[in-house]
């Protein structure tokens, strides 16, 4: 009896081109008889998840052959043998092993293998992380949205909330949560080719909260670039504002930017989108969304002159401050001579767009998308809407679901949200890669290095890894 191996490094290809790659893999004689043996083969994922892998290396020696493995579809051509993988032990997650083995013979003498490749990549042991293109650069042409090269594109992705709260309750910026690489890496790993990052509008500009002024924007300026390099789209969206409103038990009576308020401000949402679109102009990369979920119903109690509240703004029926309309806002924007592309909402927390096409806001560049919420507690949350309210608008502007989630942890709803967004062009990102803990709904993630939460997090994450934007 003798036993030899071979512990070797390798690289290895993950499911798309994007992948990071990198592995170790060993060779192990375990047993050798007369003119027989047996040898285990194993490797170990150092790189993104695999969904497949073949395995493959040569026998130094004319007389060594595979008789009989296990774990793989084994097979041999001259010297050269292959193992591929087996539905049940195809995908293998970041530093997941695989073990594998087979009965041989040999004749004159049975060295081990000079090397291992997994995926046509000879092992080395190096983390290869893959060269980073870039988000492109957008604009809208007729219902769809395009690369500067007229390729469409659907922006598919997760909000990622905390740059609207952390910096008024005194968790500084992104509420303990990371910024850098690594974060990113893990979002890429659900293939995320979006992310919406809601803001503070006092923060912004400097009259609330901690940061606030230029060094809120400065780390607004630096998420975005880094984003933007990893071919990540960032959405800026204005989600926390100042103006008081009592026109409801349950609102929010604080006058800073607190919380959610029904619609913002002209005294500081029109200064906030200036500030902005000049940071960002030139960088069609970067989407800009003008208001997180618009509810002005509430304060003039007739739907139509809360579309006209919407759009124009002004004095409203119901708020006790001069309010920004969606123009007023997107006039400011286009003021700096920002082309970026606008997403605009509409009523009951933007749920509600059928008569976004007769109360959008007028824009010179045509840049302009619907911004639509889709939450399973929300009234338009059945197909039989979605088709009578949603398809029509569709097959006329683009329409960027900005959020989507349950009432609960499940699944189900955005698996049948997604599967008709896909079927109808439509854009679409999740509530919300914020580890806090899926209790009632809305969270996707465990922590931040991307595990998902089980039910919405997993599915989600398994129906992204399906999805290519420009599909």
């Amino acid at each position: 009896m003798a036993t030899a191996a071979l512990t070797v490094a390798g690289l290895v290809t993950g499911p798309a081109a994007t992948a990071a790659t990198g592995c170790t893999a060993k060779y192990t004689v375990t047993g050798q008889w007369g003119s027989g043996f047996g040898a285990e083969v194993s490797f170990t994922n150092l790189g993104d998840r695999l969904t497949t892998w073949t395995l493959e290396f040569d026998f130094p020696a004319a007389g060594q052959r595979v008789n009989q493995g296990w774990s793989a579809d084994w097979s041999q051509s001259g010297t050269h043998v292959t193992a591929k993988s087996l539905s049940w032990n195809s995908e293998v997650a970041t530093k997941g092993s695989v073990g594998l083995g087979f009965n041989g013979s040999w004749s004159d003498a049975n060295p081990v293998p000079a090397s291992i490749s997994v995926n046509g990549v000879k092992c080395d042991g190096t983390i290869i992380d893959p060269p980073k293109t870039p988000a492109p650069q957008l604009h809208v042409q007729g219902n769809k949205i395009v690369t500067a090269k007229g390729e469409p594109y659907r922006l598919l992705g997760v909000d990622r909330s905390s740059g609207e709260f952390a910096c008024v309750q005194g968790k500084g910026m992104w509420d303990g949560g990371p910024v850098d690489q690594t974060s990113v890496n893990a979002m890429k790993t659900w293939n995320i080719h979006a992310l919406r990052i809601p803001l503070n509008e006092e923060c912004w500009l400097g009259t609330n909260g901690s940061p606030s002024g230029a060094a809120y924007q400065q780390q607004v300026k630096d998420y975005v670039n880094l984003l933007v390099a990893n071919g990540i789209t960032p959405i800026l969206d204005l989600h926390w504002t100042w103006g008081e409103f009592t026109g409801v038990d349950w609102a929010c009576k604080d006058v800073t930017a607190t919380c959610q308020k029904p619609i913002p401000s002209a005294r500081n949402a029109p200064r906030f989108w200036t500030g902005v679109a000049n940071a960002f102009k030139g960088n069609n990369a970067v989407v800009f969304d003008l208001f997180n979920e618009p509810w002005p119903e509430f304060g003039t109690v007739d739907r139509e002159a809360g579309w006209r509240c919407l759009r124009d703004g002004g004095t409203c029926a119901g708020f006790s401050y001069e309010v920004a309309g969606m123009q007023s806002m997107l006039d400011a924007v286009r003021s700096t001579g920002a082309t970026n592309i606008v997403m605009v909402g509409g009523l009951e927390w933007t749920n509600d767009l059928r008569e976004w096409t007769q109360y959008k806001p007028h824009d010179p560049t045509g840049n302009l998308v619907a911004s639509w919420h889709s939450y399973s507690f929300n009234r338009c949350a059945a197909v039989d809407c979605w088709n009578t309210e949603i398809a029509p608008l569709a097959a006329q502007v683009p329409v960027v679901i900005g959020e989507m989630g349950a009432d609960n942890c499940g699944y189900d709803y955005v698996d049948a949200l997604t599967k008709w967004a896909d079927t109808h062009g439509l854009s679409y990102l999740a509530w919300t890669w914020n580890p806090w803990g899926c209790t009632q709904g809305g969270v996707l993630i465990k922590d931040w290095n991307g595990t998902p939460e089980p039910g919405i997090g997993e599915g989600y994450k398994a129906h992204l890894l399906t999805q290519d934007p420009y599909a």
